[in-house]
């Protein structure tokens, strides 16, 4: 880091910094932790230019860099990159991660050493943030199984599982924007941390002084960090492809990692199983944190926009099916080509319900299907694939909270051997036991063969959900949110939560709300009342449903609202379902509760910013 010469002591910049709270340039929040860094001696290397920052009075900057200590979300430790402070990713931020995992480890389990597996993905500064976590681990006398090149996230927890460690971490920021890193912690089971264990780490992640750390290169040399590559991943490619159900192998179509890692695994796998129609798409396969060739830079595969590059190619070459991995390689979208040769862009709920349907057809073929088998969903995830599960026979385990790592879980507290599928909307999916986190690979697979075997009876992927819809009913998911960065937007999220809660709205749109599910309070409440029906024990988090109904129609919605885990964001989820008497009813119930949703969502979109502008 650069070291400027600031001309003020701490003690002037404390005055001045406290002078920004008292003149709401600075968040008190922000205050307290940046007093941390300026004040006690583990943060010296950062002092001089936090010194120039305050003299220079960029408080806007400063409460971006300390507005909070950056927590455990649903998917570990994840933000904008900077090279300081207690609410971004940064040289510090991570090495106090990797303390805060081997510190809490030592602690629980009353071991001094123990065995941890570490991986990175493509993003900026990846790399050099994994070589400081093997480092600290390593000093903490963990032997350290470090990744040479960029691997995808199940890659990690097939690592932990495979080489029997204690603990992982992954280096990566999943889908976010070029500015964006993150540090996903792992448990012994290959899953990623769970209460109480995120809260234990993040204490000591606090209580984080001088942070013991080795040489990397030395300590490669003495073995306590042991490097891994190719002998792990050809092992974890060879676990996902056992997964195959079909020997359908005739499609064409495009793969894209989107500048990720996803060409190690995903596309490895589909050209070892001999999916030799499916290629590359040059433009973004090369390994970029930028994400140079994605539109807007954003390489979410939830995102239309991501697949235009890969579509106008595709629509050249014949391909019917186009695959898109995130740059971590763990979330897998879909598009295929309508009876009208167009591509149509499945949601994750839409490749979740194909995917359970097609395992569960296939297990019951097989004989292998019992009713003990089970199939994991979380509680923002369409309510088809429980239909869809129940009329195969098999138990469907739907209440768990938004984060995969409830997903795995399940899978150890109701036994693996069991376990037929997870998934959740945002484009996860899981199958065996190989790993205990989502995995585009083996989500890429089986919409693959899937796609395959009905080419081979001439539908596609959509002709077949038409096909659900029909027998369990239409279904109609998606989701909006609202983004609210910082400090200021931290307090509005708070605010809507609130809103929600206490004065939640009577109707939207052509909707009237009947009910809510607080899984805050545990509790069902009558709406418009919002008075107690019924209490529940689990699961407990910060989440609403909401039940309505719409006016002279057979429809039903659900509405979901969270604050998201990892990124500043309120999201809302909708769930849409009305009963289909015959396929030829289909289109006219699709318009009518397409045009509902919309109606719909104008209206929450219109309440969220009234209620904000009042508050």
């Amino acid at each position: 880091m650069n070291q400027p010469s600031p001309s003020i002591t701490s003690e002037q910049a404390l005055d001045l910094a406290q002078n920004a709270v008292s003149e709401k340039q600075l968040s008190e929040s922000a205050f307290e932790n940046l007093k941390r860094w300026v004040t006690e001696p583990q943060y010296a290397s950062y002092q001089p230019a936090l010194l120039q920052l305050i003299e220079d009075k960029a408080f806007e900057d400063l409460d971006t860099f300390f507005w909070e200590v950056i927590p455990f979300g649903t998917g570990g430790r994840r933000g904008l990159m900077s090279e300081l402070g207690s609410a971004t990713i940064n040289e510090r931020t991570i090495a106090e991660s990797a303390h805060g995992l081997a510190a809490y480890y030592k602690k629980f389990s009353g071991q001094e050493t123990g065995k941890a597996a570490i991986a990175h993905d493509s993003r900026i500064n990846s790399s050099k943030f994994a070589r400081i976590a093997a480092s600290v681990l390593a000093a903490h006398g963990l032997t350290v199984y470090f990744f040479k090149t960029s691997r995808s996230t199940p890659e990690l927890s097939f690592a932990v599982r495979q080489l029997g460690c204690d603990v992982g971490a992954m280096i990566t920021a999943s889908h976010n924007p070029p500015s964006d890193n993150g540090f996903k912690a792992y448990w012994s089971t290959g899953g990623q941390v769970l209460p109480p264990h995120d809260q234990g780490i993040i204490d000591e992640v606090y209580l984080a002084t001088e942070i013991p750390v080795v040489d990397f290169d030395t300590a490669v040399e003495q073995g306590t960090i042991q490097l891994i590559d190719e002998d792990v991943a050809g092992e974890y490619r060879k676990c996902v492809a056992e997964h195959s159900h079909s020997s359908a192998r005739e499609l064409k179509g495009l793969f894209t990692p989107l500048h990720g890692v996803g060409e190690t695994s995903v596309f490895q796998v589909l050209q070892h199983v001999g999916f030799k129609g499916i290629e590359r798409f040059e433009p973004q396969c090369e390994q970029n944190g930028n994400f140079p060739n994605v539109p807007d830079q954003l390489p979410n595969p939830e995102r239309d926009e991501v697949y235009q590059p890969a579509i106008e190619q595709a629509s050249q070459t014949g391909a019917e099916i186009i695959l898109a991995s995130d740059p971590d390689a763990d979330r897998l979208g879909v598009c295929v080509k309508n009876d009208a040769g167009e591509f149509v862009h499945l949601t994750g709920n839409q490749v979740g319900a194909l995917l359970a349907d097609y395992v569960l057809r296939k297990q019951k073929e097989n004989g292998s299907l019992t009713p003990e088998h089970y199939v994991v969903e979380t509680i923002v995830t369409t309510p088809l694939i429980a239909a869809i599960t129940r009329s195969a026979g098999a138990r469907i385990i739907n209440n768990l909270l938004v984060g995969f790592k409830y997903i795995a879980e399940t899978m150890d507290a109701e036994g693996p051997d069991k376990f037929v599928f997870g998934t959740e909307e945002s484009l996860g999916y899981l199958a065996g036991t190989y790993c205990r986190d989502k995995d585009a690979a083996i989500g890429a697979l089986w919409a693959c063969e899937l796609a395959a075997e009905l080419k081979s009876e001439g539908k596609t992927l959509l002709n077949h959900l038409d096909e659900l819809y029909v027998e369990h009913g239409f279904h109609l998911e998606g989701q909006v949110s609202k983004t609210c960065k910082g400090s200021q937007g931290n307090e509005q999220i708070r605010q809507l939560m609130k809103a929600f809660r206490s004065t939640p709205p009577q109707k939207m749109g052509q909707l009237t709300f009947t009910l809510v599910r607080d899984y805050a309070d545990l509790e069902i409440r009558s709406l418009p009342e919002n008075t107690t029906a019924e209490t529940f024990s689990k699961p407990k988090g910060n989440v609403l449903m909401f039940e309505a109904r719409a006016e002279g129609s057979p429809l039903t919605v659900q509405l979901g609202v969270r604050p998201s885990g990892t990124e500043p964001k309120i999201k809302f989820y909708y769930f849409a379902q009305a009963e289909v008497s015959e396929a030829g009813q289909l289109a006219e119930t699709k318009a009518s509760a397409l045009a509902t949703i919309e109606e719909f969502k104008q209206s929450l979109m219109d309440w969220i910013d009234q209620t904000l502008q009042t508050s």
